[in-house]
């Protein structure tokens, strides 16, 4: 088995958190991620968000949990967090959804299945939250967002980042990009763990249209 694409759920989420990001400063971000989480029907949507940090792309994948029939789970270190991000989401006007608290080793290895994960690069934890998450046997997609801020930090610029370096041993990465949207976004494809998952120079290629709200100018990525 392996993730299969639906442009019409990804255009209905893109849509969706368009209405709702449309005055938010991460605006593009949300909802790019969105459109992807939806269009790749992901049935385990997990984000590890950074305290302080914007909420329009927690608002953009709740907004696509909702088209996909899916399990947003949101991970914090702890109890500071997890109160912010419920009254950041809130004030949006949203239910906060569902939280998991705790070390970024305990808690991902209690999240088994993910189909798309949002981490962000802020997190001190990034690696650990990468290297200990439990993908789903049909493969995953994985966001890594303000990469451009971590290259800033020390940790290495967008071109060097390396998958192999933070995944757990034997994942297979079938294709990576840096895409110039926001402070810049690291994702990856990993391939289904069955020994039967897409063979990447077979692998058919999608584009991915993302229209930036404040330029108006379209761009087109190879998925």
């Amino acid at each position: 088995m392996k993730l299969v694409w639906s442009p019409e759920s990804a255009s209905k989420a893109y849509i969706d958190t368009v209405k709702s990001c449309r005055n938010f400063k991460e605006s593009g971000v949300a909802e790019f991620l969105s459109a992807m989480a939806a269009g790749w029907n992901a049935k385990l949507i997990v984000e590890a968000w950074s305290h302080g940090g914007p909420i329009a792309t927690s608002v953009g994948l709740s907004v696509a949990a909702r088209h996909a029939g899916a399990r947003h789970v949101c991970v914090v270190p702890d109890e500071r967090s997890r109160s912010a991000y419920v009254k950041a989401m809130y004030e949006f006007g949203m239910s906060a959804t569902e939280m998991v608290v705790g070390d970024a080793e305990e808690v991902m290895v209690r999240l088994a299945g993910v189909d798309f994960l949002v981490v962000d690069c802020k997190r001190k934890d990034l690696a650990r939250v990468l290297r200990f998450a439990r993908f789903s046997h049909k493969g995953a997609v994985l966001a890594c967002k303000n990469a451009c801020q971590r290259a800033a930090a020390g940790g290495g610029t967008s071109a060097g980042f390396r998958w192999h370096g933070v995944l757990q041993r034997g994942t297979r990465v079938v294709r990576s990009v840096f895409l110039p949207v926001g402070q810049g976004l690291d994702i990856a494809h990993v391939g289904s763990n069955n020994g039967r998952g897409e063979n990447p120079k077979k692998s058919p290629s999608r584009w991915i249209k993302h229209i930036d709200q404040r330029s108006g100018e379209v761009h087109l990525f190879r998925g």
